[in-house]
C-alpha cells in the first residue's frame, strides 16, 4: 500500500471518470481504502427517509467517496494539475513539493 500525499482541504482535479477535468476541494480522506470525498464531485442520489434531524426526507444528493488515484494534486504556484513530491528541509521538516515548478505545497 503506497502513502496518500493527499490532505484534507487541498484542491484537486479529477483525471478520471464522469467527472473529468472538474476541480474540487478535499472533504474526506481514507487512506485505508485508498479513497478521498471532494466537494460538488462524485455526486449520487441519496433516498431518505424522514427522521427527526430531517423531518421531510426526500432525495438528496450527497457526495461519495472516488479513488485517490483518480486526482491530482492542483499547485497553488502554476495552478496545474502535478504530482507530489518529497523533500527534507535544512531543519529536517519534511514537506510536499510540486513536480513541475518545485514550489513547496504546505
Amino acid at each position: 500500500m503506497s502513502k496518500m500525499r493527499l490532505k484534507k482541504g487541498d484542491t484537486v482535479e479529477v483525471i478520471a471518470g464522469r467527472d473529468l477535468g472538474k476541480q474540487g476541494k478535499i472533504l474526506k480522506v481514507d487512506p485505508v481504502h485508498n479513497k478521498v470525498t471532494i466537494e460538488g464531485i462524485n455526486r449520487a442520489r441519496k433516498h431518505q427517509r424522514p427522521t427527526r434531524a430531517l423531518p421531510q426526507g426526500g432525495i438528496l444528493n450527497v457526495e461519495t467517496p472516488m479513488s485517490a488515484s483518480s486526482v491530482m494534486l492542483v499547485c497553488t504556484k502554476c495552478q496545474d494539475p502535478t504530482r507530489v513530491g518529497i523533500m527534507y528541509l535544512d531543519n529536517g521538516e519534511k514537506v510536499r513539493t510540486c513536480k513541475k515548478c518545485g514550489e513547496v505545497i504546505d
